[in-house]
Order: C-alpha cells, then sequence, then structure tokens
C-alpha cells in the first residue's frame, strides 16, 4: 500500500483494496470515508481535546491550535489519497524529525490516542473503515516515540 508520499512528486492515493494486476477497486480511501470534510471534522474534534490537556497542549507554542488542525487535516488527507497540499505547502512530512523536539513518551502516547479515538468516533464511520483509520494512527502514534 503507498503511503502518499512518494518520491519524485508523484502522489499515488492509499487504496483499501487492488485486483489482481494492482488496479484500484472501490475507490481510495479519502474518497471512501468522505473526503474533506471527515478530515476537517476528525482534525477539529482531535484538537478540542489537545486544547483541554495540559501534556499535550504545552507541546503547542502558539496561543491558536487552528494551524495545527489544518496541518493535520492536510497530512492526513494526502496520506490517504485525498490533495498534495500539505506537500505542496510544507514539503516531506518528516514526521519524526517534525516531532523530534518534543518529549513523546508512553503518556504523551497514550493521551494522543485517547483525544484521536474521541475524535475517530466522532466520524461514525463504517467499521471496516475506521478499523483501517485507527491502526494507521495508533502505529503512527507508535512510532513517534523518543523517549
Amino acid at each position: 500500500m503507498s503511503n502518499g508520499f512518494e518520491e519524485a512528486g508523484k502522489v499515488e492515493p492509499v487504496r483499501i483494496r487492488v485486483g489482481r494486476e494492482g488496479e484500484p477497486v472501490g475507490g481510495n480511501f479519502y474518497e471512501l470515508v468522505g473526503g474533506r470534510p471527515t478530515f476537517v471534522k476528525l482534525a477539529a474534534k482531535f484538537y478540542e481535546g489537545v486544547a483541554g490537556d495540559p501534556v499535550l497542549r504545552a507541546m503547542y507554542p502558539e496561543e491558536d491550535l487552528g494551524p495545527a488542525a489544518e496541518r493535520l487535516q492536510l497530512f492526513l488527507e494526502q496520506y490517504w489519497g485525498g490533495p498534495t497540499d500539505y506537500q505542496q505547502q510544507r514539503g516531506h512530512p518528516r514526521l519524526r524529525a517534525r516531532h523530534m523536539p518534543f518529549v513523546i513518551d508512553r503518556d504523551a502516547r497514550e493521551r494522543w490516542l485517547k483525544h484521536m479515538r474521541v475524535a475517530v468516533e466522532s466520524l461514525e464511520l463504517p467499521p471496516l473503515l475506521e478499523a483501517e483509520l485507527w491502526g494507521y494512527l495508533d502505529r503512527a502514534a507508535t512510532a513517534m516515540l523518543n523517549a
């Protein structure tokens, strides 16, 4: 499965299923979950939780969490096969490098996942799509551990 950030500027959408010859079957994940409105809602709901969490909120020096929510939204849209706005605005995601200045330990990971769980559940996605999204988010949270 593509990660949505291919080299040489070519971005391949994440496909839920492919046929025997690698052809896309049933559209890409971004389209299947409802496109931009879904990712806007996910990011906004997640940052509602972050705003009230003293451990995670301390990782965001800006007063307004709106720009952080937009960055998350754009990243997830691109990762899941939507527009490439994130890469056009910010370059390659380099997730570990971008998060390295922050102490991300098991407690921070669990808090992040707690707020993300609420956000994902707010989407009311079909179970298989929710599981696909949650699986990625859980793996990504683990990959960011640095303390």
